[in-house]
């Protein structure tokens, strides 16, 4: 029989994923932050949060739901674990002038 035995399988060898040193209390600089750029962004979910803003999911949960409360996004979808927000577009126009050309 040619060829050699098969080197055996090392279990050991694993991927370490660091580990994400994520905000558990806001701070007055993140909290206004929140509230200013979350709005602007076009896909606002949880995740998005917490990888952009470094909170963690319950901070994301909660911040997501004060800003729904106050009318500045908009839910797109609600999921069983994800719901998924986009930004209110908001027209402004003389009075004078029709709101839709």
């Amino acid at each position: 029989s040619s060829g050699g035995k098969k080197a055996k399988k090392k279990w050991s060898a694993k991927k370490v994923k660091d580990k994400s040193n994520n905000m558990v209390v806001l701070d007055k600089q993140t909290y206004e932050r929140v509230f200013k750029e979350v709005p602007t962004y076009k896909f606002i979910s949880q995740s998005v949060l917490v990888d952009r803003l470094r909170l963690n999911g319950s901070l994301a949960r909660v911040a997501i739901r004060e800003l729904e409360d106050q009318g500045v996004i908009r839910r797109i979808t609600r999921h069983a674990s994800q719901v998924i927000y986009s930004k209110i577009m908001f027209y402004y126009a003389h009075i004078d002038k029709p709101l839709l050309n």
